[in-house]
């Protein structure tokens, strides 16, 4: 990789533009004189929520009419809700969603740091409030959903006729590469960040291989027995639930039982560790117990709460997250990992499906095809798309590949990240490299490799953020 790199890189110097960084300038009038609210709102189907202000741009949150089904648009409507970050219509723009609910407070993507561009970011469908009403469950599939972001473009190119940029991280970055599975000519490029790509829902043995070699064998031990010990210590610590879950009101229709929300959250105990946390964090006594066995009630009980959440899987935890869980039961499939570690009798669930997530009355059922469709595209037709992955994210284990079909395309590991990698935290060849195809597919080359780094300076209120979070700490 790193030999393929350093031709990439002496390819780039050779065939280098003129830089037009020159060009990354706070946000000006538009050339047309028109103010860009009024040419947003003059899209069809476009509504104004809010306006909110931020130094050198104009920030939207908007409504966008969809239909409920692009193969039948004459079959109902539905908002869906929008955010336009406006830097200047001159600029190239990178269109972003996280496959859940879209923030309404400003922020920018690594991507249109990189650019200096604007950010179209989209609340993915069935999140509320861009739910249908009444919600036609089946009309949620990542085909629909493609088909929103296809609208959303479609719409707004004549106003942003610069390049665009789809980006997403963890569900986002899948929701991106769906999109350009199924829209291919609409983007320039993709950047899809620690995007899980579950291809056969049924063979998740990548994970159990990764959870023995991940960080350090010590830190390995550590968590694993404090995870065994709060199976262990089911019945105090249940009791000690059954009180929280009715200080907060919480309950347990859809998963069945207290008993087995419990056991879901002290499962996800060490999958949510790496997923969110590095291995300095394993040295921290305060966040998990040095000694399990001597640990009490308190300190296990504040281990598994701070790292998984008990409020994860009572109806209220799951509720905004059903979305998810539907499409993990009838198209994105969920990993199943082992527990070598723990006496088969302490286990008395294991890890539960995504169906068991999902309220009874809205049916599901699988379909093996879906993701085996888009790792063959992706694989033999990908095309100026880089995927970034975090070396100790759990959900990096089962993740998308190019091979030689593929142009201009890429995956790259960030060493010691987690769920939170990004282009920034790659080695420092594969950081400028990726940095210089990103500003490459956004039209905005700055010329030879060796000097791409983003265009926009970093703004600790735009360009700081958690993160990207799965709705629990596993599907």
């Amino acid at each position: 990789m790193r030999k393929a790199l350093r031709w990439l890189l002496a390819l780039t110097v050779l065939i280098g533009t003129l830089s037009t960084a020159g060009a990354a300038t706070a946000a000006q009038p538009e050339a047309t004189g028109t103010d860009i609210k009024d040419r947003l709102l003059s899209v069809p189907g476009m509504s104004l929520i809010e306006e909110k202000p931020y130094p050198g741009y104009r920030f939207f949150v908007l409504n966008y009419t969809q239909p409920v089904d692009h193969r039948h648009p004459s079959k109902g409507t539905f908002q869906q809700r929008i955010t336009v970050l406006h830097k200047d219509v001159s600029r190239p723009t990178v269109f972003y969603t996280s496959g859940y609910n879209v923030s309404t407070n400003a922020s920018r993507r690594e991507p249109t740091q990189i650019v200096d561009g604007n950010q179209v970011s989209m609340e993915y469908r069935f999140f509320t409030p861009s739910r249908p009403a009444p919600a036609d469950w089946s009309k949620l599939d990542i085909w629909q959903a493609a088909s929103d972001q296809h609208r959303i473009f479609e719409a707004l190119k004549p106003i942003y006729s610069g390049n665009w940029i789809a980006t997403g991280g963890s569900k986002g970055g899948m929701t991106a590469t769906y999109y350009e599975r199924f829209y291919p000519g609409d983007m320039n490029g993709t950047v899809a960040y620690v995007a899980p790509n579950d291809v056969v829902n049924d063979e998740d043995s990548a994970y159990d291989r990764f959870f023995t070699k991940v960080g350090t064998k010590q830190c390995r031990d550590r968590l694993d027995a404090v995870q065994r010990e709060a199976l262990v210590r089911r019945e105090p610590l249940e009791r000690k639930y059954a009180a929280y879950a009715a200080d907060n009101g919480y309950t347990f229709t859809t998963v069945g039982s207290l008993d087995k929300a419990y056991e879901a959250v002290v499962l996800d105990y060490v999958w949510g560790f790496w997923q969110y946390n590095l291995l300095a964090n394993c040295g921290d006594d305060s966040l998990i117990p040095p000694d399990a066995e001597r640990a009490t009630d308190d300190q296990i009980w504040n281990s598994i709460d701070t790292i998984s959440g008990f409020s994860a899987y009572a109806d209220q935890g799951l509720e905004p997250y059903t979305p998810y869980y539907y499409q993990a039961a009838t198209q994105l499939g969920a990993p199943t990992i082992r527990f070598p570690y723990i006496e088969k009798r302490y286990i008395r669930y294991g890890y539960q499906p995504p169906r068991n997530f999902v309220p009874r009355e809205i049916p599901t059922r699988f379909q093996p095809r879906a993701m085996r469709d888009v790792d063959t595209w992706v694989r033999h037709h990908a095309r100026h798309t880089l995927y970034v992955y975090g070396q100790n994210d759990p959900w990096g284990s089962e993740r998308f590949r190019v091979d030689k079909g593929a142009k201009d395309s890429y995956v790259l590991t960030a060493p010691g990240m987690n769920h939170g990698a990004n282009v920034a935290g790659l080695v420092a060849d594969e950081k400028t490299f990726a940095t210089a195809r990103i500003l490459q597919w956004a039209g905005v080359p700055a010329g030879s490799t060796a000097q791409a780094k983003p265009l926009a300076r970093f703004d600790a209120r735009l360009d700081v953020r958690d993160v990207e979070r799965e709705p629990a700490l596993r599907p």
